[in-house]
């Protein structure tokens, strides 16, 4: 059985860059706090958790910092970022801000600001669900999210729109959602690109993998949004598309009687867990299962 890994997959620089950021801090200080997961794996956080990153859901579940000296408690900003009302809480309460937003996600915020500035309706396509879009939608006000075509009837009639997305969005779905909201009534549409070309380019990498497989497999954590994304385009051209968080998943009898098999990984996937599946799938291939 051959196994092909994706051209591009696994970490992507912003990722990377607050798990760097993670790690170095926690060789320095005990008491270090991340506002959310600072990724969406649930092997990545684990692994930091037991280094001692202590992960919170909301700013109160944080103590204090002191009067004295330095603050006594440092919080992470992870890479989704973080709504402006949440940075004012944490600095009232004296905490030591550490920033590990993801650059692309702050431009994003930046943006939506600046458009909500100039008198446009800001319009999010994505999942308003989402940390990264709730985050965004705390910089610009009264900001409407849609997800498919079915949200926009939210969108207010004559009015200027300015479109923006969540940065793990595929290009193919905001190509549609486009279209469909300039058939709508608007009196000015102002869109900016703002997908991540790092996203952008692990899908098509992945796309082009799952072709030319019998089987594929996306690895990540279920509940993240770039995983999820690479799996439901890999579906789409290869119906044996299997979403797995790690080697722990794997079913034997997937693969059973398959020649070649595919192998991708979302942004958020840590090297060590596209090895490890690697290196067992091989070896599963090579018992002549």
């Amino acid at each position: 059985m051959k196994v092909i890994v994706a051209e591009s997959c696994g970490f992507c620089p912003g990722v990377k860059n607050a798990i760097n950021i993670a790690e170095k801090i926690l060789t320095k200080e005990n008491n270090v706090y991340s506002l959310g997961p600072i990724i969406h794996n649930k092997d990545m956080v684990e692994q930091l958790a037991r280094a001692g990153l202590k992960t919170v859901n909301n700013v109160e579940q944080i103590p204090p910092g002191t009067d004295f000296g330095e603050p006594s408690q440092t919080v992470l900003i992870r890479s989704h970022g973080a709504a402006p009302e949440q940075i004012a809480k944490l600095k009232e309460k004296k905490l030591n801000i550490v920033d590990a937003t993801c650059i692309l996600v702050k431009r994003l915020q930046q943006i939506a600001r600046e458009l909500n500035d100039g008198g446009y309706k800001v319009v999010v396509i994505g999942d308003e669900n989402h940390p990264e879009v709730r985050a965004v939608v705390g910089y610009a006000g009264d900001v409407i999210v849609v997800a498919n075509e079915q949200d926009l009837y939210k969108l207010p009639e004559n009015s200027k729109l300015g479109i923006v997305c969540q940065t793990t969005q595929s290009p193919e779905h905001i190509g549609k959602m486009l279209g469909a909201i300039g058939r709508r009534n608007f009196n000015e549409l102002k869109v900016v690109n703002t997908l991540c070309k790092e996203a952008i380019k692990r899908q098509e990498s992945a796309v082009q993998l799952c072709k030319e497989v019998d089987v594929m497999f996306v690895l990540g954590g279920l509940e993240s949004a770039n995983t999820r994304r690479l799996a439901e385009l890999c579906k789409k051209y290869n119906s044996q598309t299997f979403h797995l968080q790690n080697w722990n998943e794997f079913d034997k009898s997937v693969v059973s009687g398959k020649n070649t098999v595919g192998v991708t990984a979302g942004a958020s996937t840590p090297e060590w867990i596209i090895y490890e599946f690697v290196e067992n799938l091989k070896a599963f291939g090579n018992t002549g299962a």
